[in-house]
């Protein structure tokens, strides 16, 4: 995770989804992707957390902004 673009956002909910897993962009210009389409960034997560928890954590230290 060391190449990671620090500017990125992350969501955990989608406007109308009915399911709450990690989506993430590089800018805000572009459109919501489910965070496994991130194959540099995804990280496995515990049996007991939310889909992207572990991904959602390590963006977080890297300056990624929650909206």
């Amino acid at each position: 995770m060391s190449e990671i673009p620090t500017d990125g956002q992350m969501t955990w909910k989608l406007e109308g989804a009915t399911d709450t897993a990690l989506h993430l962009r590089h800018d805000p210009s572009e459109p919501w992707r489910p965070y496994e389409e991130f194959p540099e960034y995804f990280l496995p997560d515990p049996r007991e957390f939310s889909k992207g928890y572990a991904t959602f954590l390590a963006l977080l230290k890297k300056g990624w902004k929650a909206v």
